[in-house]
């Protein structure tokens, strides 16, 4: 199984103070940098070459195309097997009718998890018991960070006695992107990606949201990298 996070500056600030969430990200196989902040930092230190940002939205296209052409094939004539765990019903909904028509040969299953800090173990076995049984090629995780990359972290490592996360091919934390692709929210216009402002159209849309992310977490991050910018 490959487990596959974004990392954005807030996620890094908040890892500083999460050793659980640190171990999480730390325990990817991969880690992809979905903020400007982070690709501005990794190409200082990668001697000015260019990173460029790979976004959750990113990355859950990528896999869905991926799946359609080489995922599991079955008697019925369906090919590729995903799996969305997180949000609500209505969010899952939305996106299983999206789904039917851009991707009509998946087989799609959903589940909305309780919207509580952490899940019990019990509420933990019951979902991998589903998952599980429906063996998906990815699991979509979206609970928001940290909460998403530790309930994966630890149901990899087996903390649900006895019952391990193994059978998906690719889990992906990808946090906001069920409300983009159901439609509940959109995501910035392709020009603001372009220019580097996709978090600004973010911030000016879901300003309760975001503005500790910004106004917070951003200037910690940067005073985190200059603060350790002779070690790295």
């Amino acid at each position: 199984m490959v487990t596959v996070n974004c990392l954005n500056p807030h996620s890094f600030v908040t890892a500083t103070r999460d050793s659980l969430f640190h171990e999480a990200l730390k325990d990817s196989d991969f880690l992809l940098p979905d903020g400007e902040g982070i690709c501005m930092t990794l190409k200082q230190l990668g001697g000015g070459r260019r990173v460029k940002k790979i976004a959750g939205d990113d990355l859950h296209r990528y896999l869905l195309n991926l799946v359609a052409k080489e995922g599991t094939a079955s008697s019925d004539g369906s090919k590729g097997r995903v799996y969305y765990m997180g949000s609500s019903k209505y969010v899952l909904d939305r996106i299983a009718e999206r789904l039917k028509r851009e991707y009509p040969t998946l087989l799609v299953r959903t589940h909305s998890p309780s919207f509580c800090e952490a899940l019990s173990d019990e509420e933990s076995q019951r979902i991998i018991q589903d998952i599980d049984s429906f063996k998906p090629d990815v699991l979509f995780v979206s609970m928001t960070a940290p909460k998403q990359e530790k309930w994966v972290y630890a149901m990899r490592h087996n903390a649900t006695e006895g019952l391990t996360l193994n059978s998906p091919k690719v889990v992906a934390s990808i946090g906001a992107v069920f409300d983009f692709y159901a439609g509940t929210v959109k995501r910035a216009p392709s020009w603001a990606v372009e220019m580097k402002l996709e978090w600004l159209v973010r911030l000016l849309k879901e300003p309760k949201r975001m503005w500790r992310r910004n106004f917070v977490s951003g200037p910690a991050f940067l005073q985190w990298v200059w603060q350790h910018r002779k070690e790295m």
